[in-house]
């Protein structure tokens, strides 16, 4: 696949500018790149101390609420983080969009990159505190969370990038609709209140941001998304995967010439 190749043959120059992207977010403060580690660690905990201990929100069972929220809430701001990145990356490389030979097809991954350093910090802090708390995550399943995680990633901003590029006001409305998906992705709740709305709780489990939350909290808490119980909705994650990289990756390849007139 073409845009496979391109990754694989750019890996180097993608690792580079991403690198580069990250150190220029916070170019301009005096701690640097310690506010890209530091914001997010402190929002994670600041959810964990009002929703467990003013509002007294559970989790499940006897599990703390730590180990069942950090987790989710990691992977989360991760794939937010990656997905409004990448969507504004080639606006925010329009030079590079206008020099005929880079390979434009990569720039949303050099926005993936720089988002990736954060995003593994906060799921080490969350893999740190399960390890204290006794619950020991599960390679296996942790490989597979960052493979789902990269190829959702991939396809999804493979439209939104295209679509940001040809009209700015998208990524306002991408914003207002990644806020929803935080609220109606179990996150801060847990799936069984909704146990009594079978259609409801079917329609928010095959959301591909429910999977990869709740695959990744079983990570360290044993559950049964990939059971066989429930595995129609890794099919569903992985259909609307290739379905939305199909449309995206054609999306993108037809309006990439016109990336540099409208910028």
């Amino acid at each position: 696949m073409e845009l496979i190749h391109s990754i694989i043959k750019n890996r180097k120059l993608i690792w580079q500018l991403g690198k580069n992207d990250f150190k220029n977010r916070f170019a301009s403060t005096s701690l640097g790149s310690i506010w890209g580690f530091l914001q997010p660690f402190v929002f994670m905990f600041t959810y964990v101390i009002v929703f467990q201990y003013i509002l007294k929100t559970g989790s499940s069972g006897n599990i703390p609420y730590v180990v069942w929220f950090l987790p989710g809430v990691a992977i989360w701001q991760w794939l937010n983080d990656s997905i409004m990145s990448a969507s504004n990356s080639i606006r925010a490389y329009s030079y590079l969009v206008k020099k005929v030979v880079f390979p434009v097809d990569i720039i949303p991954m050099i926005s993936i990159v720089a988002s990736s350093f954060v995003g593994l910090f906060l799921i080490l802090v969350a893999t740190v505190v399960c390890l204290v708390f006794g619950y020991l995550p599960n390679l296996f399943e942790f490989i597979y969370v960052l493979v789902a995680f990269f190829a959702f990633i991939i396809a999804f901003t493979r439209f939104t990038s295209a679509i940001t590029t040809l009209v700015p006001d998208f990524s306002n409305l991408l914003g207002i609709i990644m806020q929803l998906f935080f609220w109606f992705t179990p996150i801060i709740w847990n799936l069984s209140m909704l146990e009594e709305h079978n259609t409801i709780l079917t329609l928010i489990k095959c959301s591909p941001f429910t999977y990869l939350v709740t695959v990744f909290r079983e990570v360290f808490i044993p559950g049964n998304m990939l059971t066989e119980n429930h595995f129609l909705f890794t099919i569903v994650f992985w259909l609307i995967t290739g379905i939305m990289f199909l449309w995206g990756n054609s999306v993108f390849k037809r309006n990439k010439k016109d990336f540099a007139d409208v910028l």
